[in-house]
């Protein structure tokens, strides 16, 4: 099989396995334990807290442990919400569905949401983010890069406009983290959001990172494991190889990019050369380096997808948390694609395991099937293919 589905989840690096190996086994201590076993598992949670710190520029202390990428944006929402420091938040219309969910909930709660709307390429205009504000507006949160299309948000400057009045700026940095360099401080976010398995990491383990002298309330109580901010036993063995995860792709981050851009542009500069009637969608130049999606009219997406199983290629046509449900993409549908354009979209995504080759063969592949599929089209007579 040639995996090109690098948004959805990535192989677990053989040296994150070996780090992981000796939780399972010898080192199988509770964290909260004062015994040998015990401080030998913290010390573990602690070191990976230090990479994962590093990776982003912030503090070992400003790192609180999660499950993943859902609850560390739950927590962040939520979290800002239960300080009843104002009932308005803004986030934009083409977020993931973690942070959508928990804003329609508190919507429910009677807080006052605004989906902020995108350009043709999914960037939001901070002049119209700057006219939603208000003197109860407590929380912006913008993605630092889309799930489907790619496209890098203008994060630095959002952060200066919440900073400018007084509210606090979460991102969830999921897709980026590990892609571009970033930096908590220079760009100013108070909060962001990190997933171990989108950076060949274990799944099941997450980050929120937190500001020094930002307060979130806690949304899980017990016995006050993670300073109080997120009670219940840690995954030692898994929070251990997220850490490393997070040191191999610091150590690794130039070389991964410059590998990511060779392989994205190969593919692009293929595809739309060779398959007439096709688009590269999101921004072209403001967008994650491992990313690429494309529409291909008169094609149905998921029979696209079927057809490149059945070709030994795994691909989708954007966020795996919600294909099952069948739902049309709200991220292209608020960038202001037709159902037909919609419904013929393409998620290409890629790792570091991929090759040169992988791409020449799945382009000859997309060839194939695109032209199979086209052939059998409803649009056959309209794009007269």
């Amino acid at each position: 099989m040639i995996y090109l589905d690098n948004a959805a989840s990535t192989p677990v690096h053989q040296k994150v396995i070996d780090e992981m190996i000796p939780y399972f086994k010898e080192q199988y201590g509770n964290p909260s334990s004062i015994h040998k076993f015990g401080r030998t598992a913290n010390t573990a949670i602690q070191t990976a807290r230090k990479r994962i710190a590093d990776l982003i520029g912030a503090d070992s202390k400003e790192i609180l442990l999660t499950s993943g990428g859902t609850e560390s944006n739950n927590t962040a929402i939520h979290g800002i919400a239960l300080q009843n420091k104002g009932r308005h938040i803004i986030t934009s219309s083409i977020e993931h569905d973690a942070i959508l969910e928990p804003c329609r909930h508190l919507e429910k709660e009677g807080y006052q949401i605004t989906y902020l709307p995108v350009d043709k390429d999914g960037l939001v205009d901070v002049d119209y983010l700057k006219s939603q504000i208000s003197k109860d507006t407590c929380l912006i949160t913008i993605m630092f890069a889309n799930n489907e299309v790619g496209t890098i948000q203008p994060i630095k400057e959002i952060a200066e406009i919440a900073h400018r009045n007084k509210i606090v700026f979460h991102t969830d940095a999921v897709q980026a983290v590990g892609k571009v360099p970033i930096n908590v401080n220079d760009l100013g976010i108070d909060l962001l959001s990190i997933s171990s398995h989108k950076i060949n990491g274990p799944k099941g383990v997450g980050a929120l990172y937190i500001r020094k002298g930002v307060n979130i309330s806690p949304l899980i109580l017990g016995g006050g494991q993670e300073n109080g901010l997120r009670s219940g036993t840690e995954n030692v063995t898994s929070i251990a190889g997220f850490g490393m995860a997070c040191k191999l792709a610091k150590e690794n981050m130039d070389q991964n990019i410059k590998h990511f851009k060779n392989l994205t542009s190969w593919l692009v500069t293929r595809i739309l050369s060779e398959i007439p009637m096709t688009t590269l969608n999101g921004h072209h130049q403001k967008r994650i380096p491992n990313n690429t999606h494309f529409t291909f009219l008169g094609v149905n997406g998921e029979d696209l997808i079927i057809k490149l199983d059945e070709n030994k290629i795994a691909a989708s046509t954007g966020s795996a948390c919600s294909v099952r449900t069948q739902k049309a993409s709200h991220v292209l549908g608020a960038m202001g694609f037709s159902h037909e354009q919609i419904t013929g979209s393409l998620r290409l995504t890629v790792g570091i395991t991929n090759t040169e080759e992988e791409i020449d063969q799945t382009v000859e592949v997309l060839k194939k099937v695109v032209q199979e599929l086209r052939a059998v089209s409803p649009y056959k007579n309209k794009y007269n293919f």
